[in-house]
């Protein structure tokens, strides 16, 4: 990206760690005065000037109401919210966590509508605003170990897709994230090759400069976004072919 950034205010959840945390980072990094929320206060504190930590649950719905009026108060007209916070854990067949499942979709999903119900009213008052969230290239279609997780961010996506056609005569702007893999704490869980794994440095400045364009879609790395949209068209028969040779050989 070339030239100044267009917003003055941000929030970011899930900012601790990872690709909420590394956004949050070079936001900062350009003067833009980036409200910053997770569970943990301690990690908020470091990430620097310019930052603004709110800790909190994204669970907890009257908490994430309170807080984005807080941050209007006290910042300014949240002009981009990024809804990052995010669990995973990997799944196998021997290991149905019905508890796991209802986690990840609390956290996962809800974290993120109970954020766009914070911040949509102000922004429709307004007529103006972005609103993105993170989710993944794993909810494009099933992959192993991620029956947990990849249901949380087809729905996600699909959430996007709804709400975009009616935002955009509202006058706000509706992005989807959806990284592959991307070396986290969360993918360190991982005992499989990922293939084009990122660093979070370079995740972020491609979804930075993915909203400052007003994208849609924000997908990296093409190489892989790229076969999983092919894979998506593919019927179920060569799918899962595909998918046995590839992800689950030894």
């Amino acid at each position: 990206m070339t030239g100044p950034l267009p917003w003055k205010t941000v929030w970011i959840t899930g900012a601790s760690t990872g690709i909420g945390r590394e956004v949050a980072v070079q936001l900062a990094a350009q003067g833009i005065s980036v409200a910053v929320s997770a569970r943990s206060a301690d990690k908020l504190k470091s990430i620097g000037a310019n930052a603004h930590p709110y800790p909190l649950d994204v669970t907890e719905r009257a908490t994430v109401t309170e807080t984005a009026a807080r941050i209007e108060a006290d910042l300014g007209p949240i002009d981009l919210a990024l809804f990052g916070a995010g669990t995973y854990a990997p799944v196998s067949p021997d290991n149905i966590d019905a508890a796991q499942f209802a986690t990840m979709m609390d956290v996962n999903y809800m974290g993120v509508v109970n954020g766009l119900a914070a911040v949509l009213p102000h922004m429709r008052q307004r007529r103006t605003g972005q609103i993105s969230w993170i989710a993944s290239v794993a909810g494009y279609r099933g992959l192993p170990k991620a029956a947990s997780y990849g249901p949380t961010k087809a729905a996600l996506i699909n959430l996007a897709e709804s709400l975009k056609p009616e935002l955009d005569l509202l006058g706000i702007r509706l992005s989807v994230v959806n990284p592959g893999f991307v070396e986290t704490p969360l993918t360190e869980q991982n005992d499989f090759r990922m293939p084009y794994l990122m660093q979070p440095e370079d995740a972020a400045r491609l979804t930075i400069a993915g909203l400052a364009r007003g994208k849609f879609e924000i997908a990296y790395p093409w190489q892989f976004v790229t076969m999983l949209k092919i894979g998506r068209i593919l019927p179920y028969s060569l799918y899962f072919r595909m998918i046995r040779r590839q992800a689950l050989k030894r």
